[in-house]
């Protein structure tokens, strides 16, 4: 069978998520009967059925559904390669550079300053945005790298190279109930207010039972000192503390790992730079929790 279009994909995609040819020609700018001849050529060359069809109805069949989620993801990676390709060819070209605000355990502002000296180093753009929206941004070519944390993060489809593994401990205002324990667990925090993360000036979703919407280390921070809220962070925010806070273990909290992720296979010279950079400073600083020789994925 020959190669399949990217415009036979988006075909499929688009009957796939609404459902109704007539809907989905509309969506994608053409007639109806020109997109319905266009899917069953598309099955008969794959020689499966990837729509069931009735006067009242259209449903995806086993493999249609297979299909809808491959194609998505086919889409996904030309873009993906396309906006890469359009920042490699820039005149001055940057890295883009994702992370949560205040997820970089205090490791980025060495790692920029070393990063600058190197032969390969372009400029880096640090884009801050909320946890579920940073692989996704590698993913679709919109950022370059990402500090993403293990296991909260879903790393598929990424490369990755571990800077540290934390314990995790709740922050505090110092007058909390809890403050004053030496360690406390996970459902001894049952019933109080934790952070969800969200980088619109105004959070427009519901945050839910327990939730308060937050921006920033700083807004949270703030909270959490006027008792609002509570927080399960990464031990190495006790060097951030403000005065009116503490910090307490949480000793059946998983460790968290903070990784530096990048799109699998990306090899461009001044990615590989930072994180051979990255990997070398989080070494130093911790006393070799990270690979000394930085970079496994670009050296092996």
């Amino acid at each position: 069978m020959d190669r399949l279009q990217t415009r036979e994909l988006a075909y499929f995609v688009a009957v796939a998520e609404e459902l109704h040819f007539g809907r989905a020609a509309e969506r994608l700018g053409i007639a109806q009967p020109p997109l319905s001849r266009a899917i069953s050529r598309l099955e008969r060359r794959m020689g499966v059925s990837l729509l069931e069809r009735t006067s009242r109805r259209v449903s995806l069949t086993p493999a249609g559904e297979v299909f809808l989620t491959e194609s998505r993801r086919a889409l996904d990676a030309v873009d993906a390669a396309v906006r890469r390709a359009q920042r490699a060819g820039r005149v001055a070209p940057r890295l883009v550079l994702v992370m949560k605000p205040g997820g970089d355990c205090g490791l980025l502002p060495e790692i920029l300053a070393a990063y600058g000296a190197a032969p390969d180093a372009v400029p880096v753009d640090v884009v801050l945005c909320s946890a579920h929206e940073r692989a996704g941004m590698i993913r679709d070519g919109r950022a370059d790298i990402g500090l993403l944390h293990r296991p909260n993060t879903d790393l598929t489809g990424l490369d990755t190279e571990e800077l540290l593994t934390e314990d995790q401990v709740v922050v505090l205002p110092r007058d909390h109930r809890l403050a004053d324990r030496a360690a406390v667990s996970l459902a001894d925090l049952a019933g109080e207010t934790m952070p969800s993360w969200t980088t619109e000036p105004r959070d427009t979703h519901a945050p839910g039972k327990n939730r308060v919407p937050v921006r920033d280390v700083g807004q949270l921070m703030q909270l959490i000192a006027l008792g609002r809220a509570v927080a399960v962070v990464p031990a190495s925010v006790r060097g951030h503390l403000r005065d009116d806070l503490t910090c307490v273990p949480v000793s059946d909290a998983r460790p968290t790992t903070l990784v530096l992720a990048w799109a699998r296979g990306h090899r461009a010279p001044a990615l590989a730079a930072f994180v051979r950079t990255a990997t070398t400073v989080a070494a130093h600083r911790y006393g070799g929790l990270a690979s000394e020789s930085g970079g496994g994925e670009f050296v092996r």
